[in-house]
């Protein structure tokens, strides 16, 4: 599968601009599998060391990934993965929900024979991670999935918001969730994706109206914390 994270811009592997990319992708990547939590310390030594690049490389990276409030940044302290709010938590899910139907809508109406595999395909390693008990790439590719309609509705820069959406979702998910489960459940991206490759454009918008309300049922909205691990164990190689 094309890399979901990549954007449009990437070029070769030398450039600086591509390194500090695959840095922004590896960050989200240790989010959406809830190995990097909120309140994490990113420095810019211990990250450049991680990935063998300057600290100019790490700021690049850093400043994108807080431009996209998935990072904040301190004065005389740093860069921290973002803690959501309450309220933020509460906006996110708002803001998802305003999409999100219309991605579903754009992706049932341009879903053809490859969507269709591509959904199906990636429904696969949904199902196999979660019978094989991994749960950090179960939680990734469930929040993989709705960037995945995303790409297939066909809608840039739906699809940009999107990728920031889904990355301070699963923020909020480690924060607030109820239970130790999985939010997003494979058999409720099952039913959206007969759905959409049915062409059953309403009876998806909603699902995923449905989907989206019962992620966030899921979780207590109420102020927590929740304990912070060595920068080196959570990054790079896995």
């Amino acid at each position: 599968m094309a890399d979901i994270f990549a954007t449009h811009e990437d070029a070769g592997p030398d450039r600086p601009g591509t390194r500090a990319e695959a840095i922004h992708r590896d960050i989200v990547r240790a989010i959406l599998e809830q190995r990097l939590g909120p309140g994490t310390k990113l420095g810019e030594d211990e990250v450049g060391a991680i990935y063998g690049v300057s600290r100019t490389i790490v700021r690049a990276a850093l400043q994108s990934l807080a431009h996209e409030g998935i990072v904040v940044i301190e004065k005389n302290r740093g860069a921290f993965v973002a803690h959501p709010s309450v309220k933020e938590a509460a906006e996110v899910f708002s803001a998802r929900r305003l999409i999100e139907p219309k991605i579903t809508e754009l992706a049932t109406a341009h879903c053809e024979v490859a969507g269709a595999a591509l959904l199906r395909d990636h429904l696969a390693q949904e199902k196999a991670a979660e019978r094989a008990g991994d749960d950090r790439a179960a939680i990734r590719l469930s929040g993989e999935f709705h960037l995945v309609l995303a790409r297939i509705a066909g809608h840039g820069i739906y699809e940009n918001f999107l990728r920031e959406l889904v990355a301070r979702s699963s923020l909020i998910i480690l924060l607030y969730r109820r239970s130790r489960s999985q939010c997003c459940k494979v058999d409720h991206h099952a039913a959206l994706v007969e759905a959409i490759t049915g062409g059953r454009s309403a009876e998806a918008v909603a699902q995923m109206v449905s989907h989206l309300d019962e992620i966030e049922r899921d979780l207590e909205l109420v102020d927590t914390a929740i304990p912070i691990k060595p920068l080196s164990e959570l990054l790079g190689a896995r």
